[in-house]
């Protein structure tokens, strides 16, 4: 019987996406409604697509596993960095240029971006290059986590390969056929099943133990009082964390794509705090639940929050199951969504011109290539040699500190400061993934390189989490140091004039829906525009 309950769950989640996939097809029938929906998503949709492309099975599964047991109720805090940070600042900062400024360029995807920006198609190319290789590694993450849930709740029972398989298939069926409306309009159902369904494992979980006093009170004397505190055993690795996953995402090009579609500046402000609200609840409960993992530790961190859930309620087990499966399959269409369309646009639009329903076919091709890929690699984790086995939150932090240690200080000043140049992105993209690259191998080689003083770790160059923070930071450094030897691209006064055009006051302050601008030239209505 509760074999059958958790089938019937998976099942019905199952045919509600396929179905709205189905539903919007005649709402992608071109490659920029499949990339962008017509630059026409609102608040909502755009909200919740924001955030379920943010937290996954990798957060739920391995991130909190791991993070709890290390920190204790202390990584609650990355949940909150996640809130304030990687949702809510996120908004606030990029939406709003992002919009505008990737509209009047004409852009669809971030490298699109850059290369338009800085006029320079090699740089288009790089960029393209870094996304698909290095989002690759976080999705076969996001399948490793998922199929830990799912081995521990049907008992081995359902080999590996096999949930890779359904996840795989079910994704990309709706990811093709409804392109990005049936992302947003799945990932807002998704986001309300994951609501619900943090919400439930916490309140159950923490009854396991006698409430929330009792499981702090069995906590402490399971893995001492420092679990316990606000800061945890250690806050200096808590504090790379929290910077790592929560302003990593502005540099990531499948959460900054999402402002690319926002309809008017009301959408910017109910979408920031829809984000961080859910951020709070999403994350902050992953977080706050994996706080608790060190009572239900048997010898491996991935299987900490699926030890947890495996003692619940059947029927909460199944919402559970669900909830990943929601919070994965929202992620990877995100993912698949935006390598598609950044091989297609910028890698083969680069060659030649590509007709319509070209680019249709091959954004759908790709879509099928990147699944299986990473698919591919997320078997090879499972059944290939161990000294290339990465845990989760070693593969997010390579994926995150490769794509964000290059594109984040490119992107944050290219849409800010006019004197950007084409020489400091170039610099920012090669130190992004070396210092990715160098940890990967350090990591691998097992070489002895901690910064250690006082008995206090405060660097580890082997650590994809430290590194990751270390190639943001340049990142942000490198571009003005360099940009200040070379010299800014001679068309981008004509570029930042978008911000300027005046719509009452000027659109770089305001964002309204196309429909409803006014344009001024000279103090009087320009009805040219």
């Amino acid at each position: 019987m509760d074999l059958a309950i958790k089938i019937i769950f998976i099942v019905v989640f199952f045919l509600v996406t396929l179905y709205i996939g189905y539903y919007c097809r005649r709402k992608a029938t071109t490659s920029q409604d499949f990339v962008l929906g017509g630059r026409n998503v609102g608040p909502w949709l755009s909200a919740f697509a924001y955030g379920t492309s943010y937290f996954s099975a990798v957060v739920f599964i391995g991130y909190a596993g791991s993070f709890g047991l290390a920190f204790g109720i202390s990584a609650f805090w990355i949940g909150i960095g996640n809130a304030v940070i990687g949702s809510f600042l996120a908004w606030a900062v990029l939406g709003r240029k992002t919009r505008i400024m990737t509209q009047h360029l004409n852009s669809s995807t971030m490298p699109d971006f850059f290369g338009k920006r800085f006029n320079s198609k090699p740089l288009k190319i790089a960029a393209s290059v870094i996304v698909f290789v290095f989002l690759v590694p976080y999705t076969a993450a996001l399948y490793n986590g998922l199929s830990y849930l799912f081995q521990v709740c049907f008992s081995d029972a359902v080999p590996y390969w096999v949930w890779v398989l359904i996840i795989s298939v079910a994704t990309g069926a709706y990811v093709i056929v409804g392109g990005l409306m049936s992302t947003a309009i799945n990932s807002a159902i998704q986001g309300v099943i994951m609501l619900v369904g943090i919400s439930l494992v916490i309140v159950f979980a923490l009854n396991l133990n006698g409430g929330f006093m009792g499981s702090m009170e069995a906590l402490a004397l399971e893995g001492g009082w420092a679990l316990t505190s606000m800061f945890g055993p250690d806050p200096i690795h808590l504090f790379y964390v929290v910077l790592l996953t929560s302003l990593g995402c502005w540099g990531l090009p499948q959460m900054v794509g999402k402002f690319y579609s926002i309809k008017n500046e009301g959408q910017i402000r109910k979408g920031s705090i829809i984000s961080t609200v859910f951020a709070i609840i999403v994350a902050g409960g992953c977080y706050f639940l994996g706080g608790f993992g060190t009572l239900f530790f048997t010898g491996n961190a991935k299987t900490v929050i699926p030890e947890i859930v495996s003692r619940l309620n059947v029927v909460v087990v199944a919402i559970v199951l669900v909830l990943v499966l929601a919070a994965s399959m929202s992620t990877l269409s995100g993912l698949v969504h935006t390598s598609a369309a950044t091989v297609t646009f910028d890698l083969i639009g680069t060659k030649k011109e590509v007709s319509e329903i070209t680019k249709m076919k091959l954004l759908k091709i790709f879509v099928v290539v990147f699944i299986l890929v990473s698919a591919g690699l997320a078997a090879f984790m499972e059944y290939g040699p161990k000294e290339f086995t990465k845990d989760i939150a070693s593969l997010m932090g390579i994926s995150w500190g490769a794509i964000s240690g290059a594109f984040i200080g490119p992107f944050f000043y290219g849409l800010y400061w006019k004197k950007t140049t084409k020489a400091s992105i170039w610099a920012s993209f090669i130190l992004g993934v070396l210092i990715a690259v160098v940890s990967l191998i350090l990591s691998l080689t097992g070489v002895n390189s901690k910064l250690m003083a006082n008995n206090i770790l405060w660097f580890d160059f082997a650590d994809s989490i430290y590194m990751g923070v270390l190639g943001m930071a340049v990142s942000f450094i490198i571009v003005p140091i360099v940009s200040s030897f070379t010299k800014k691209p001679e068309n981008v006064d004509q570029i930042f004039m978008c911000y300027e055009r005046r719509v009452i006051v000027p659109e770089g302050e305001v964002l309204v829906d196309m429909k409803d601008k006014v344009y001024v030239t000279d103090g009087k209505v320009d009805e040219s525009q």
